[in-house]
């Protein structure tokens, strides 16, 4: 088949969103499918990320330039211009796809204009969690849009109801597939090196991933005990200054996809400390598949993602954290443990099951219209 997959935001950026649609895109293309991806790119030119998606045979297409807007407590690459949205029109049409698939479809700047002027059939697949007033009054501005949806899903119960807020006519309608997880890529990484106890965290900087609560929590950790922290965002300073007498802190800042998945498995647990906002908890299924045990709050997104293979703490306590991260680095038997129910949880998740989930909706899409 040929199948256009189109994100709103930028793919040299990393995301939930983002790695998804890479991961989709080289998925279907194993499979002989032949697939692009249509989104904003940062003028830097191809990153390892488009690189990868690249070797995989799936060709990428850059519409337009990006820029960060605040949305549900963090920050988008996102790229709302009307030029970006007229090049999503035409490399589509240029293109030829057989089906269209959207992710957060009534995002500005190529999902939109694929909703509203792009070739059919389309599927649109939802991830955003929770709807504030601006979110749900938007929704009810361009669910009218929603007409072209030949399919829709969400990525869990939590994206789903966040959409049907918005969009309450999708409901007879409106399926669901969870995020995936390519398990073979974690799993088959080198595990980065570490002499000593080591916690890792993946994330952006702000206060919804829950790094301070995190930080507050690792002061009450042994002093063997060691820190990763990957990812940048509009905390790192505040809480690299506040932190400032931790020197078991490594802060590591942007790192490319290899050195996450390898830092991944050499940790010994991954903490999730989110807040709030969090649809669905890929990233626990990525420590997962690379071996590694999770701790995370007590989030609906995330314990749908981890199920009884990760240890859930309340959200937002730094006590009750520290506590269950301890415990998991002192008991050899309870780690080695969720570290083998990790690996077959992740495995339910494989990205290649996700992707014939969808692949069977084009298929059905493509009989209905053909006939």
């Amino acid at each position: 088949m040929r199948i256009a997959i189109v994100c709103p935001y930028s793919c040299t950026m990393p995301g939930g969103v983002q790695t998804q649609v890479l991961g989709l895109a080289r998925s279907l293309q194993s499979r002989g499918d032949d697939v692009a991806i249509v989104a904003p790119a940062e003028d830097s030119g191809m990153t390892s990320r488009l690189e990868a998606a690249a070797l995989g045979g799936a060709v990428f297409v850059k519409v337009g330039g990006a820029t960060a807007i605040s949305v549900n407590g963090s920050r988008a690459p996102v790229s709302p211009w009307p030029t970006t949205m007229w090049r999503t029109v035409s490399a589509l049409r240029a293109f030829g796809p057989e089906v269209v698939h959207v992710h957060e479809p009534f995002v500005p700047g190529p999902s939109l204009a694929s909703v509203l002027a792009g070739p059919r059939p389309i599927v649109a697949t939802f991830h955003r969690s929770g709807a504030d007033f601006a979110y749900r009054a938007y929704g009810h501005l361009v669910g009218a849009c929603a007409r072209r949806f030949d399919a829709a899903f969400a990525v869990s119960e939590e994206a789903r109801m966040t959409a049907l807020r918005c969009v309450g006519h999708l409901s007879h309608r409106f399926g669901i597939i969870p995020n995936g997880v390519e398990v073979q890529r974690f799993a088959s990484v080198d595990p980065w090196p570490t002499s000593a106890p080591t916690v890792v965290f993946v994330g952006r900087h702000e206060v919804r991933k829950g790094l301070g609560v995190l930080l507050e929590a690792f002061e009450r950790l042994p002093a063997s005990t060691r820190l990763w922290v990957l990812g940048v965002g509009p905390e790192t300073e505040q809480l690299k200054s506040r932190f400032v007498s931790q020197a078991r802190i490594e802060w590591l800042g942007a790192v490319d996809d290899e050195e996450m998945a390898s830092r991944l498995a050499g940790a010994d647990v991954f903490v999730a400390p989110s807040l709030g906002g969090e649809s669905f908890g890929v990233v626990l299924l990525e420590a997962m598949a690379a071996g590694t045990v999770v701790v995370a709050s007590d989030l609906p997104g995330y314990q749908l993602a981890g199920g009884p293979a990760a240890r859930f703490v309340p959200a937002g306590d730094h006590l009750a954290l520290a506590e269950a991260i301890g415990a998991v680095l002192l008991d050899d038997d309870e780690r080695e443990a969720l570290r083998e129910r990790g690996r077959q949880r992740a495995a339910e998740y494989d990205m290649g099951a996700i992707a014939e989930l969808y692949r069977d909706a084009y298929i059905r899409l493509g009989s209905a219209r053909s006939g």
